[in-house]
């Protein structure tokens, strides 16, 4: 058996056990996890091409270690940040919330853009609405509506100046 081989067998013999005890350091579960699957990678660079005596209390001291830096880790960021900061942030956030006087200006717009958009002809009204509703490339529109990129380019600037003079008219 080759010592790569060994030490993914006494990996998957331990790693039950070595998670449950980077979780006893942690105290999360699912940094365990993460802890152990990184030790391994450790465990096996280390281990290729050499012989480990005690291979098994090596890979535990990785686990140990990694642990403990994340628990040191988690309490300094612990102590940094704290929670009147998070409420002290949520205070000074801006209400996102627009006013109904906003609302209705953006109504407006919306029905202005939308009467603007049925004014089109259909092939504009399509490349117009692909490539701002749907996001799809100027190639795209070409191969859905068989033209060529520079005529969807066309199409698609022919929207846009249609539905902002209507905007500015308004």
């Amino acid at each position: 058996m080759s010592e790569n081989s060994t030490a993914l067998t006494l990996f998957v013999t331990h790693r039950r056990a070595l998670v449950d005890y980077a979780s006893s350091i942690t105290g999360s579960r699912a940094h365990a996890e993460d802890l152990v699957q990184e030790a391994w990678l450790r465990f096996d660079q280390a281990s290729r091409g050499r012989f480990l005596e005690d291979a098994k209390g090596y890979l535990y001291r990785i686990v140990r270690n990694l642990a403990l830096d994340q628990h040191r880790r988690s309490a300094r960021e612990n102590r940094l940040i704290t929670r009147d900061d998070f409420a002290q942030a949520a205070e000074n956030c801006p209400d996102e919330t627009p006013t109904p006087d906003t609302v209705a200006l953006f109504k407006d717009e919306i029905r202005c853009v939308m009467a603007a958009m049925a004014e089109l002809p259909e092939r504009t009204r399509i490349a117009f609405e692909m490539h701002r509703f749907g996001g799809a490339t100027l190639k795209e529109i070409a191969a859905f509506l068989g033209i060529s990129v520079s005529l969807a380019q066309l199409l698609v600037t022919d929207g846009a100046e249609h539905c902002k003079a209507r905007l500015a008219k308004r």
